[in-house]
């Protein structure tokens, strides 16, 4: 293994995003933090959780939010101190050496270009529900294509497709959550207040419901880390990081946490339309407002299309910054215009792939590759913890400037989160329907751990 000192600033690191655009605004960046937030796993995958945990949710959301929140501070201060199209990979590197870098970027690629295909297939499913007869992969080659060919233009326009995405869900999530206060509060025109009576069975499950629950919100959390990847391309990456990250807070207890208790206190929790049409849709309806449900099911699909965008962003960046470091094929790394084009290229195709793959084989292949991603985003927070342990003690010795966004607590609260990951991933392993998650995603981050590492050996021989 490299030592700490070799670590720190890699040659290759250095030349990391230098030939990249710094197209994006600091509008572009505020709007892609506070999207960031509103993802599609909150739309789309709070149904099953609220189904299973009851009101209890709220406590779900809330738990994993404050992990979530150290994880983005943790990050944010080493994205502040060096800002890198890689982020947490890049971070690895430094702090763990190459073979950590590889691991992390890699997996998270995979992760990233598996749900550009479940979003395009997501989003497919609710324009046929609208217009009905019209086959899904048409929709679906539409939106990789559109996606496809923003992201192969100027950085510019993946961030303007992303600030008026943002700002879409932003409007939609704040105006639900004003409508609902309202009608539980008992002002609302029209409704009467339930008050608390929804949420008298709060445990309706027990204990293994708020688990089940805990598990589905931590996983709705995914994408937060965007902000750190496109901040390298910005005007004022610094600045920039530092802003998304200070904010993270109150953006995460608004938009999740307080969502899901105005959801569980207006709708019963066992409604079937929870599960069915999901919470948002299901909570409009239920407040009786003229097309409420129907115009939430318009920016579920934006929620959807804006998270293609971003993944196909990110495990394009992603990638190059793997290539630029040494780390895998030599063009990918290929930039015109600012872009990584051939990357971007790539990521897509992969996606589509994957697409593909749930019609072909949607039996056996399919439901491998999504068993395999499962858990590679607590794999990614793992790697960020750790890397942020080591790397705060070289930037207070050796760069103490740098620390323009300090980690709370340390080194006591990332000790905290590490043992809440561990926690999860306990409760993985206990839950049948989790299991062959934590077991598939352990596999393969020991296959490309392996891979690291013995790519990392004949490095090191060879520059001897």
């Amino acid at each position: 293994m490299p030592s700490s000192r070799t670590t720190v600033e890699p040659p290759a690191q250095r030349a990391d995003d230098a030939s990249l655009s710094h197209g994006l605004k600091q509008r572009h960046l505020s709007m892609i933090a506070l999207g960031g937030v509103i993802g599609a796993g909150l739309f789309v995958g709070s149904g099953a959780g609220i189904a299973a945990a009851g009101p209890s949710i709220i406590v779900a959301y809330a738990l994993s939010g404050i992990l979530v929140m150290l994880v983005m501070r943790m990050l944010g201060e080493m994205s502040a101190a060096y800002p890198s199209s890689g982020s947490f990979s890049a971070h690895a590197e430094r702090a763990l050496g190459p073979w950590a870098g590889f691991t992390a970027g890699w997996a998270f690629w995979v992760l990233l270009c598996t749900a550009v295909g479940l979003e395009g297939i997501g989003a497919a499913t609710i324009v046929t529900g609208w217009l009905p007869g019209t086959p899904q992969w048409m929709w679906v080659a539409l939106f990789m294509v559109v996606f496809c060919g923003a992201n192969l233009t100027a950085v510019k326009n993946f961030g303007e497709f992303e600030f008026w995405f943002a700002a879409l869900k932003v409007g939609a999530i704040t105006l639900f959550l004003v409508l609902g206060v309202l009608a539980i509060a008992g002002v609302l025109p029209g409704t009467d207040s339930p008050g608390a009576s929804h949420l008298t069975d709060f445990l309706p499950h027990g204990g293994q419901g708020l688990i089940v629950g805990l598990l589905a919100s931590v996983f709705a959390y995914g994408g937060l880390e965007t902000v750190t990847i496109a901040a390298a391309e910005s005007e004022d990456p610094v600045r920039g990081v530092a802003r998304a990250v200070r904010t993270a807070m109150w953006r995460i207890a608004l938009f999740y946490v307080g969502s899901m208790a105005v959801v569980v206190t207006l709708v019963p929790w066992n409604a079937q339309e929870i599960v069915d049409k999901g919470p948002y849709v299901a909570a409009l309806d239920h407040l009786g407002i003229p097309g409420a449900g129907q115009l939430m099911n318009v920016v579920v699909l934006v929620a959807l299309l804006s998270a293609m965008n971003a993944n196909i962003y990110g495990s394009s960046r992603i990638a190059y910054s793997l290539v630029e470091r040494g780390q895998g094929p030599k063009v990918l790394a290929k930039v015109s215009g600012g872009v990584p084009r051939i990357a971007v290229l790539t990521s897509s195709v992969f996606g589509f792939v994957c697409v593909l793959l749930s019609y072909w084989r949607p039996k056996d292949v399919f439901p491998w590759l999504l068993n395999m991603i499962g858990a590679v985003i607590l794999v990614v927070w793992i790697f960020i913890a750790v890397s942020q342990l080591r790397l705060r003690r070289r930037l207070e010795r050796e760069e103490p400037q740098k620390l323009v966004v300090r980690m709370w607590a340390y080194p006591w609260l990332t000790w905290v989160a590490l043992a809440g990951m561990a926690a999860i991933f306990v409760l993985m392993a206990r839950e049948a329907g989790t299991r062959v998650q934590l077991y598939s995603t352990g596999g393969m981050t020991l296959f490309l751990a392996a891979v690291g590492y013995l790519w990392q050996r004949s490095r090191e021989r060879a520059r001897t």
